[in-house]
């Protein structure tokens, strides 16, 4: 049974950038099979791993609702659909990666998501870890996307706008009956204390500085895995990797 970390924060703390990171590190370390999944309909983590999108999970259903003729006869839909699904994986070495995409028809969201969920928990017998990005700010959790996890990380900038989108989604995780082994918080971008995440019903567990060489090859549409192992943000995200529960 895979090890999942789910990834939640605000728009624009970093998430997508640091779950990458996630999987350069757990991939270098050798710590076994990884599954990345983009649940975020605004795409990145592609891009983000060096991989160019191929297929998306809305997508698919987009295009079995468009053309129903598609699913052979006598098998059930939904088992065509997870059989597309499984076909849509991207491999590449040392992880895999899941996109959910963003489907276009009226009222898809909560059925593509329903999809991600029955495929996910199927999966993830499969792997060693299972690291989600979800979506920015509390979406993915008000439609349960996200049902269970090892780790909740939330990803935080300094700011008192991001910290307080962090404070809204342990309390809606809460609300919600996700179950997470544990809630955490990481500071991004910043490497000075912030008192205010004291207050937070999160366990904080440090920050990755502002990282230049991240940020220029974010600004470049590269990907993240060239970063070197030297690079200020791998090597304060190997330092956690303990407190994530990752294994060394």
């Amino acid at each position: 049974m895979a090890y999942v970390i789910a990834i939640a924060g605000k728009g624009g703390t970093g998430k997508t950038s640091l779950a990458g990171l996630l999987v350069k590190l757990i991939k270098e370390k050798k710590l076994g099979s990884v599954l990345a999944v983009d649940a975020d309909p605004n795409s990145n983590l592609a891009e983000v791993l060096g991989l160019e999108l191929k297929e998306t999970i809305g997508a698919i259903l987009d295009r079995i609702s468009g053309h129903p003729e598609m699913v052979p006869v006598g098998m059930p839909k939904d088992r065509f659909i997870e059989y597309q699904i499984q076909s849509a994986i991207q491999e590449d070495e040392g992880f895999d990666l899941l996109t959910m995409g963003r489907p276009e028809g009226p009222g898809c969201y909560c059925y593509v998501n329903n999809v991600l969920r029955n495929v996910m928990a199927k999966l993830i017998r499969d792997y060693d870890y299972v690291i989600i990005d979800n979506e920015a700010g509390l979406e993915h959790l008000s439609r349960r996307t996200t049902r269970s996890a090892d780790v909740l990380l939330v990803i935080s900038d300094a700011t008192a706008v991001a910290l307080r989108a962090a404070s809204r989604i342990s309390l809606l995780a809460k609300e919600l009956e996700i179950k997470a082994k544990r809630k955490l918080i990481l500071i991004n971008r910043s490497d000075q204390e912030v008192d205010k995440v004291k207050e937070l019903d999160l366990e904080y567990i440090g920050n990755i500085p502002l990282d230049n060489a991240l940020a220029q090859l974010s600004l470049e549409g590269k990907s993240l895995l060239g970063l070197r192992d030297d690079a200020i943000s791998v090597m304060a995200l190997r330092k956690l990797g303990d407190r994530l529960w990752l294994k060394n």
